[in-house]
């Protein structure tokens, strides 16, 4: 009891330590247009790196995937790839086991049946 009592002060004093250092720190000064386009220039760049990592890690699970398959002499079925990057239908990586979409989605009035009168 004494010891769980002790840890509770003990965490409040931090708390309280911290609520007060931190109530004392000044305001950040106003960013200059300048220190605001570095600022976005940094962030931009900072994303695309993000971007590119997760790519890269994405691309390496899948041939992860695609070689344990492999070796378990599974049927691979990797998905496409969505974006600007994905090849057309019927490209040389395409399994070929599939109907395929249809270029233009049907009109509407080929949509649907009739309606019932």
């Amino acid at each position: 009891m004494q010891t769980t009592m002790r840890a509770l002060l003990g965490a409040a004093l931090v708390v309280t330590a911290f609520s007060v250092a931190v109530a004392k720190l000044p305001p950040a000064p106003p960013l200059t247009p300048e220190q605001k386009a570095e600022k976005d220039a940094k962030d931009k760049a900072a994303a695309d790196t993000a971007k590119a990592q997760l790519a890269r890690a994405e691309d390496k699970a899948v041939a992860n995937y695609v070689a344990n398959q492999k070796a378990k002499g599974a049927p691979v079925n990797v998905p496409m790839p969505t974006g600007a990057t994905a090849p057309a239908t019927g490209a040389a990586g395409d399994s070929g086991g599939g109907k395929s979409l249809p270029a233009q989605p049907e009109k509407a009035s080929n949509a649907h049946s009739p309606p019932k009168k």
